[in-house]
């Protein structure tokens, strides 16, 4: 197993630039399956996540073609169906979240697909319903096989319809437009989420053929097509990984500038870090974050305690919540975190009081942060990351403790974050990678 050697407490210095967003990739790419033309996709980033799914989309018989380091063709011409029923399928596809987002595009051009049960994080259940219920909605039918963990799903005749949503689901959405593109007729999907992501889903499936209104909004209306054609696209920035850079500037009393990061996108989140006093600046299409002593956390108008909790879009996204929950503990004064939308995300804080910061766990969804104000440095320690975001965090304020940490279980990082210990590297940290696995 690979761990993270980092020794803290030192300022760092330069610029950095965000990845191609990971979560925008996983629809973008399953997308290259609506249309036998070529698509020619950039700013990829070289995940895990990302490089499982593009590796089957090969396996299913599109033709990849790797152009440069973040650019990729795809060819999806011949695809071999019956690769749904290998062992090799059933392995490969549960190992991978994101491959849900294969069966959308699949229902509209070839009528069936089937979706062994997705792996992916442990924060909590992440229920399915939302996609097929859609799937459902549209006239698919599908079967759970309980044996096998394995769903195949019957979409021989899909005619447009009227979706509302149980849940703005980000993923849901995405796979029910997929599906409806192709549809006979118009589908009309209420409570839809709206984020960046999405939008450039629906904005490229349109410059592909389909015709998609209401984008940015939550209700969209799909008018379906015959068929679509090739397009070429570019992700934007993962937006999950400028707010984790602000973060560490913050943390760790650095100057550093954020590159490209498609400001008019970011939505509240520059917001959200400017209520825990960190001074940032637009400069362009970059983010300037200079060098701080400290920063100090606003309280509500009336004095009391501030409170910053995810909500769907355009609210704050709870990928960032474990980097503000971290990031207020050097902070001057107390906020309250909540997190609405996964019950196990904040178990990592025990971590955290190991290396010394002051934070009360109310529950699973709720944790109050009394803030150091960098008068304590947290201190090093040795840990192990349970999820992307919180490795993330821990990462963060390893890099802001003094003395040696070591976070094990880093291919959770790796999933999410691209060469992260080299880009960190370039901005003067002490991170190696070493090997190694915690003693419990």
């Amino acid at each position: 197993m690979n761990a993270f050697e980092i020794y803290g407490g030192k300022p760092l210095k330069g610029e950095i630039t965000p990845q191609g967003a990971k979560n925008e990739a996983l629809q973008i790419l399953s997308a290259v399956l609506l249309t036998p033309q070529k698509m020619t996709i950039s700013n990829i980033p070289d995940i895990k996540d990302v490089n499982k799914l593009i590796e089957l989309l090969g396996d299913l018989g599109v033709e990849v073609e790797r152009i440069n380091e973040d650019t990729y063709t795809f060819e999806a011409k011949n695809i071999n169906i019956d690769y749904f029923q290998s062992e090799e399928f059933k392995t490969k596809g549960g190992s991978l979240r994101g491959s849900i987002m294969i069966v959308g595009p699949l229902l509209a051009r070839f009528g069936k697909a089937a979706i062994p049960k997705p792996g992916g994080d442990k924060i909590g259940r992440r229920r399915l319903d939302t996609h097929f219920l859609g799937f459902e909605k549209l006239g698919a039918r599908f079967q759970y096989d309980q044996d096998q963990h394995f769903f195949n799903i019957d979409a021989t005749n899909l005619r447009g319809t009227y979706i509302l949503l149980d849940e703005a689901s980000v993923t849901g959405t995405a796979n029910i437009v997929m599906a409806a593109v192709l549809a006979k007729g118009t589908t009309t999907v209420y409570n839809a989420a709206c984020e960046p992501y999405l939008q450039q889903l629906c904005k490229m499936l349109n410059r592909m053929g389909a015709k998609i209104s209401g984008i940015g909004s939550n209700l969209l209306r799909i008018e379906g097509v015959e068929s679509l054609i090739g397009t070429e696209h570019r992700m934007l920035p993962d937006m999950i990984e400028i707010g984790s850079f602000i973060g560490l500037a913050a943390m760790t009393g650095s100057e550093i500038t954020i590159k490209n990061v498609c400001f008019d996108e970011l939505g509240i989140i520059p917001t959200v870090f400017g209520r825990l006093g960190i001074k940032l600046e637009r400069r362009g299409d970059d983010i300037y974050i200079p060098a701080q002593d400290s920063y100090e956390i606003e309280t509500f108008i009336d004095g009391s305690i501030l409170t910053i909790a995810d909500a769907p879009w355009p609210g704050f996204t709870p990928d960032l919540l474990s980097i503000v929950l971290v990031v207020a503990t050097q902070a001057k004064g107390n906020v309250l975190i909540h997190q609405k939308m996964f019950e196990s995300r904040l178990f990592f804080v025990d971590k955290l009081i190991d290396m010394g910061a002051q934070i009360i766990l109310c529950d699973p969804h709720r944790a109050t942060v009394i803030g150091l104000n960098k008068a304590f440095k947290l201190k090093g320690i040795e840990m192990t990351s349970p999820d992307i975001r919180a490795g993330v965090s821990l990462l963060i304020a390893a890099l802001s403790a003094q003395g040696r940490s070591v976070i094990y279980n880093i291919e959770q990082i790796e999933r999410g974050y691209q060469h992260i210990d080299k880009r960190l590297l370039a901005l003067g940290a002490q991170i190696k990678r070493i090997e190694g696995k915690p003693l419990h």
